[in-house]
């Protein structure tokens, strides 16, 4: 499997030897050459095509690609596949699981931001009454030391402690946030891009027959609904 990319704009087409999405004109394309497409799905997920997990090195391409463009930048995915068309559906097929990959993507890293702004509140609470404690303390021993030069110095050692301890909320209120929001934001956009599929160097014209995906989805929920779901675990 190969991944290649392409930072030409491209305008929408109606090249016969394509499906999907058109193009909008002036945008950024994401061009992905795989010989199936299946393999841009992880190989383990057992979950219906629309929900399946893109495979590790395909996510990381998108998205390293993606941060290299500009943030307002409109973004298209263009897959380029070594075969040629199979079922009429498929692109849409495509579409609809890298739109939900990356809607799914999304939500994780907006959990993430609210388990780690829970985190920051918490720690917040923790480090004022830390600080509020060693100053009391600190002021407490230097009053019963009085003169003492070692009343000074415990008294400012608590404080730089009760300080320190700010340390973790501070950097998640000021450092950690953003990089998570950005994630976030990147994903929304990657959920919303269109998605178009070229046909390249097609060798076999029944090759799309053991491609992903072989079924259409009407027929897998169809399939789905009449026999029940089984849940294999390896001894």
């Amino acid at each position: 499997m190969a991944y290649s990319g392409s930072m030409t704009n491209v305008s929408g087409t109606k090249d016969k030897a394509s499906a999907g999405d058109p193009i909008p004109p002036k945008c950024s394309v994401i061009e992905v050459h795989v010989g199936e497409l299946k393999q841009l799905f992880n190989a383990i997920d057992p979950s219906p095509f629309r929900d399946k997990d893109l495979d590790p090195k395909a996510e990381e391409f998108i998205v390293g690609w993606a941060k290299e463009l500009p943030r307002d930048a409109t973004l298209a995915l263009v897959v380029d596949l070594d075969r040629e068309a199979g079922l009429p559906d498929e692109a849409a097929v495509l579409r609809d699981a890298i739109h939900e990959f990356f809607s799914q993507r999304a939500q994780a890293y907006r959990r993430r931001l609210r388990e780690l702004f829970r985190v920051g509140r918490t720690s917040l609470a923790i480090g004022l009454v830390a600080v509020a404690s060693a100053i009391a303390l600190g002021d407490f021993l230097a009053a019963l030391m009085k003169g003492s030069r070692i009343g000074e110095i415990v008294r400012e050692s608590l404080t730089i402690g009760g300080w320190v301890s700010m340390w973790r909320p501070l950097e998640i209120f000021l450092y950690d946030w953003w990089p998570i929001r950005n994630e976030a934001l990147l994903s929304d956009r990657l959920a919303a891009m269109p998605v178009r599929i070229k046909y390249l160097n097609a060798k076999d014209p029944e090759a799309w027959k053991g491609d992903w995906p072989a079924v259409s989805p009407r027929a897998e929920r169809a399939s789905s609904e009449t026999q029940p779901r089984a849940f294999n675990q390896a001894s």
